[in-house]
């Protein structure tokens, strides 16, 4: 492109090309004024073209003012009156009228984005987050009147905290809550691990010196996701939590215990959040509906939003205790509603003096708008964090406790959430020897096969295997006597002295004539010749332990 522009304006091929190369290639501007204060040296270097450059007059001043050369290139971008009218008369020939539900999206919403401040751009569950402790909904055991949270915000001194909860709990609302409800000022700083790294965090700490330095103000450096820094990073909070230049508050979706480093944990108090209960979920969507500034109704451009209470109900009891996915599906089944407002009643509305400047229209919020929101079940798995563990153990947990029904029940949970079927498969394999165990041997044989044909299939055919394997587990006697005998014999070994005793004499092998004759195999009786031979086959200072108690019916957990 600026090389037709160059060469449009007459310049020739080769010292366009030279222009270009010397100025980037990137602005036809700089090219051309390259050119003009190069020609001297062109004209005396005998440049091999035939473009004659204008030869500076003798009388005249040798250093004139440089012309502005953002006229030669104004009639790209700004035509003529007249060519304008005359494209404008065009479009408007070709112009196709707009459906009125166009027509009605626009009046509502005010589309034209050079001059629509009111359109919502932030989130329905980020317009309605709380501003101070009082209007948090839910986790009342941390802010109780003599919880940690209530007293450090009476008492004006924030500690730093490791919240910890499932997603949409509130963790970073509580943060930003805290702050807003201390009666002395802090500032409050937000990082989030996901895009921010250790220089991020050291210009946050550097602020917070010169801060405090110059006007006492403390600051709170709030990071978001924080187990997804490594250990190297999370070290470079510790100096700064110790000497008091920031205070720290840290927010996980992931246990503490396994994601951040032991030092990080004793410079601060961990408190955990719940999933929030449906009824705290319905007061949430409640206030979002009745919210006339930041509500439901901004995310339909002013119009009215009723909601039936079946479309409540829906939403809070498929929430899994996660607010934002509660509140995002409801601004979803919202808009949905409101582009149903029939065509016919806008138009007789549009005659009438709305003076209040408030939207006529009502968009019924129902419970198949909010079917469709949700789309499809939220569940709230991940296969490689606490909740893969949580799950695979409440399946063995139920499967020992013989409760098959609650063992197909986890089984699906972990399906439904996408869990490797070869995984469940192994995990079944070891509880039917530890469970099961020799109150049923068939059960290993059952696992085994399970596993196989797992194997063999993949998913979704294998779900009714896996099914099969768990419900006869569950169903199965159980014995751990097996896993007993073997943790007590271990126990043993790490604890006695009978771990540093050699094999008795007449229990080794004698495949030599040299060790036959030291005394190997001397002794030992061949147990079918004689089966009523008594002998020991334990070291001298165990004769006579017992490691396993068989038969045993008894169904004792570990």
């Amino acid at each position: 492109m600026e090389m037709e522009q160059l060469l449009s304006m007459g310049f020739p091929d080769e010292l366009a090309a030279e222009a270009l190369a010397a100025t980037g290639g990137k602005s036809t501007l700089k090219a051309t004024e390259w050119i003009l204060s190069h020609r001297s040296s062109t004209t005396t270097t005998g440049a091999a073209c035939s473009f004659e450059l204008p030869v500076p007059n003798p009388n005249q001043n040798q250093n004139p003012v440089q012309p502005k050369l953002d006229r030669f290139f104004h009639f790209q971008t700004k035509p003529s009156s007249a060519a304008a009218n005359a494209v404008q008369e065009k479009e408007k020939e070709r112009e196709i009228e707009p459906s009125p539900l166009f027509k009605r999206l626009k009046t509502r919403h005010d589309v034209d984005s050079t001059t629509a401040p009111n359109v919502p751009h932030a989130p329905l569950s980020e317009r309605m987050r709380p501003v101070n402790i009082n209007d948090v909904v839910g986790q009342d055991h941390l802010l109780s009147p003599n919880s940690l949270l209530r007293s450090a915000v009476c008492s004006n001194r924030l500690p730093s905290i490791i919240f910890w909860g499932p997603p949409g709990t509130g963790k970073t609302t509580l943060a930003k809550a805290i702050v807003n409800s201390v009666a002395v000022s802090y500032k409050f700083v937000c990082l989030s691990a996901v895009t921010s790294g250790v220089k991020d965090v050291r210009d946050a700490v550097e602020d917070a010196r010169k801060l405090r330095v110059k006007s006492s103000k403390r600051t709170v450096l709030f990071v978001d996701e924080v187990h997804r820094f490594n250990k190297s990073q999370q070290d470079s909070f510790l100096p700064v939590i110790e000497d008091g230049s920031i205070v720290f508050i840290g927010a996980t979706t992931e246990n503490p215990s396994f994601h951040l480093i032991t030092p990080l944990l004793s410079r601060c108090r961990v408190l955990t959040l719940n999933p929030l209960k449906p009824h705290h979920i319905e007061i949430l969507l409640k206030k979002a509906v009745d919210d006339v500034n930041n509500g439901l109704s901004k995310s339909v451009g002013g119009t009215r939003v009723e909601v039936n209470h079946d479309a409540i109900e829906f939403l809070c009891s498929n929430g899994d205790g996660d607010a934002r996915v509660a509140l995002n599906a409801l601004e979803i089944s919202a808009i949905t509603a409101a582009v149903r407002v029939p065509v016919k009643e806008v138009k007789e509305v549009e005659q009438e003096d709305e003076s209040d400047g408030c939207s006529p229209y009502v968009a019924l919020v129902t419970l198949d708008d909010a079917k469709e929101a949700f789309q499809c079940k939220h569940l709230a798995y991940d296969r490689a964090g606490e909740e893969h563990y949580n799950l695979i153990s409440a399946l063995h947990k139920s499967m020992r406790g013989n409760d098959a029904d609650a063992a197909i029940y986890w089984l699906a949970r972990m399906l439904e959430g996408g869990e490797q079927p070869l995984y469940i498969a192994r995990r079944l394999v070891r509880f039917a020897s530890e469970d099961v165990g020799l109150a049923d041997p068939l059960a290993l044989n059952q696992a085994v096969s399970c596993y196989q044909a797992c194997h063999f299939l993949g998913m979704p055919e294998c779900n009714v295997i896996l099914a099969q394997c768990v419900a006869y587990l569950a169903l199965a006697p159980k014995s751990i006597s097996i896993y007993r005998a073997l943790g007590a014999a271990q126990k043993v070994i790490r604890e006695s002295v009978g771990q540093n005793e050699g094999v008795p004499l007449h229990l080794r092998n004698a495949p030599t004539k040299l060790m036959k004759e030291i005394g190997y195999g001397k002794g030992y009786i061949y147990t079918p010749d004689d089966p009523s031979a008594k002998q020991s086959f334990l070291p001298p200072s165990l004769e006579g332990y017992k490691f396993l108690d068989w038969p045993n019916s008894n169904t004792t957990d570990k």
